[in-house]
């Protein structure tokens, strides 16, 4: 394991182990589907970012951990199409897609075509 994985398990220690399976889950395929992400973690926020550059004008989503699920922030999701109707949240700029079980990650939409194979 590098320092960055041993950075973002540590930062989810505290969490039930479904949301910790879940986190883990999802940073693997932001990972996958955007490799040139640069990952950030925010110990004090308690948020994993993802983005081109080292500051909050560059993210492009995060993750969010809490004690019931895990939030994946979608950066200006407001502004996206939602065909599978999966963001929700009232913000005027970003929408979320929530995850509370395993099964929520297989929803159509939730990953690229590319990424199910």
């Amino acid at each position: 394991m590098d320092r960055e994985t041993d950075g973002v398990l540590n930062s989810l220690a505290g969490y039930p182990v479904f949301v910790r399976d879940l986190a883990v889950s999802l940073r693997a395929t932001i990972r996958s589907t955007i490799p040139e992400a640069r990952e950030m973690l925010d110990l004090q926020g308690r948020v994993i970012g993802y983005g081109f550059g080292s500051g909050y004008a560059d993210l492009i989503c995060t993750i969010i951990p809490s004690k019931t699920g895990v939030k994946l922030v979608i950066v200006r999701g407001a502004e996206l199409p939602d065909p599978h109707a999966l963001l929700t949240g009232t913000g005027k700029r970003h929408r979320y897609v929530e995850f509370t079980e395993a099964s929520d990650l297989r929803r159509a939409g939730v990953k690229p075509p590319s990424v199910l194979r």
